[in-house]
């Protein structure tokens, strides 16, 4: 079992997760008939939301979150679960006008929502220490996404606004750019999440061969 590749979600470091074995997995949620409906969002001049965060109180993360900006401050839409709309547009359209998207941890590292900002083009900020993302082995995920301890919580604006609006542009271009990766097609197509998927297999494999 040693030699086992393990590929999960949950990439979590101190789970037993080994970096150059294992692979992390994105946590998506798929549309079977339409995966890319809704595909998109507003540009850039058009989000006017600074940070954007929804969802139930899962884990000790989102409660700190809920605690230090739930109605604290108007940039900052930090709420709990939203009231469920028809298709869940409330949800969808704070994402598609949102600078950038708290993907806090819930009772494992992963969530969802890293793969639904990418989705809808908006910049992913990962509140999850220890996580491992997908596809580190090709992507540069600091060059798209923003990373802050759990510690920080208190200090998220600051550290939101301390990013230069140049290189907000950068990354949210960079999210464009990356989206093909995080994308499920009826058919699978090039570069898509299930080439990437087998190709994580392939490059730990090999590397664990070469390494052995």
């Amino acid at each position: 079992m040693s030699k086992c590749i393990w590929s999960l979600c949950n990439a979590d470091m101190k789970e037993g997760f080994v970096l150059g074995k294992d692979v992390s997995l994105p946590e998506t949620n798929v549309h079977v008939k339409n995966p890319l409906r809704n595909l998109g969002g507003n540009g850039p001049s058009e989000r006017s939301i600074l940070a954007f965060f929804a969802g139930k109180m899962h884990g000790y993360v989102r409660p700190i979150l809920l605690q230090h900006w739930e109605n604290k401050d108007p940039d900052m839409k930090i709420f709990g679960q939203l009231p469920m709309g028809k298709g869940n547009k409330n949800y969808v359209h704070h994402m598609k006008s949102s600078k950038y998207c708290i993907c806090a941890k819930g009772y494992e590292v992963n969530s969802p929502r890293v793969v639904e900002a990418i989705f809808y083009e908006c910049v992913p900020v990962i509140i999850s220490d220890n996580f491992v993302p997908p596809f580190f082995e090709v992507l540069n995920w600091e060059s798209f996404a923003v990373f802050v301890l759990e510690k920080d919580i208190p200090n998220l604006k600051k550290i939101l606004l301390a990013i230069p609006e140049k290189r907000y542009l950068q990354m949210q271009t960079r999210v464009k750019r990356v989206q093909q990766h995080f994308l499920w097609h009826v058919m699978p197509e090039k570069y898509d999440i299930f080439h990437m998927i087998l190709h994580s297999i392939w490059y730990n494999r090999l590397y664990q061969i070469k390494s052995s």
